[in-house]
């Protein structure tokens, strides 16, 4: 019996993206069903009533919920395909250390830059560049942040990748700050897995200005 596997998603979400690019890395084909955030779908209720957010990947009728739990799903399930995460448990805890270094510090920050003005915007600006210089010296010489492949961290950080965003309305240079990670943007987004699912940089904007209301 072949897998049924079943997508809840809202296209613009960072988090949604992980999910998808995982899947296409894997290579497993799925059914998309778009969720309007602002009148939840009862099948999404159904399928994470705790925290009732996309996305919600369902494996046979039974959900996974949560960005990254999903994507270490999925390398746990099609382990038979390239592997996301290490076989060595120490460098598999190391891996989920950054991701979640993302999710708990940089997402925030970055969050905090679309919504600040002046002397905080000041701050929050210089905090981001530290947390994005840590990742570089975390990075160091290798292509990707797991060595010579493409992994778990770089689809966790990948989907941040529209640092348009961000200068945009921090204006500031992200680049000249941290190269090495625009050099990383660079090489993730020649994978196709990553070009075909993040959108370009200028919707992502305008959708941050509508969602924050300045549009």
């Amino acid at each position: 019996m072949a897998d049924e596997v079943v997508l809840l998603d809202f296209r613009p979400s960072m988090f949604g993206m992980r999910v998808r690019i995982a899947l296409a890395e894997k290579g497993i084909e799925y059914e998309y069903k778009e969720q309007d955030l602002k009148n939840k779908s009862e099948l999404l209720l159904k399928m994470n009533p705790v925290h009732k957010k996309i996305p919600v990947l369902i494996h046979n009728g039974k959900p996974i919920c949560g960005s990254l739990i999903i994507v270490q799903y999925i390398d746990e399930v099609w382990n038979d395909r390239s592997p996301f995460l290490p076989s060595d448990p120490y460098q598999r805890a190391h891996a989920r250390f950054w991701a979640d270094f993302f999710d708990h510090k940089v997402y925030g920050v970055g969050r905090k830059l679309l919504a600040t003005e002046g002397e905080e915007l000041e701050v929050t600006k210089k905090d981001f560049l530290e947390m994005f210089k840590t990742l570089e010296r975390e990075l160091g010489e290798k292509p990707y942040f797991g060595g010579e492949t493409f992994g778990f961290v770089d689809i966790a950080l990948i989907t941040f990748y529209s640092f348009y965003v961000l200068e945009t309305f921090g204006e500031f240079s992200i680049e000249a700050g941290c190269p090495e990670i625009i050099s990383w943007d660079k090489r993730c987004m020649k994978k196709e897995s990553v070009a075909k699912t993040l959108p370009h940089q200028k919707k992502i904007y305008e959708f941050s200005l509508e969602s924050i209301g300045l549009e």
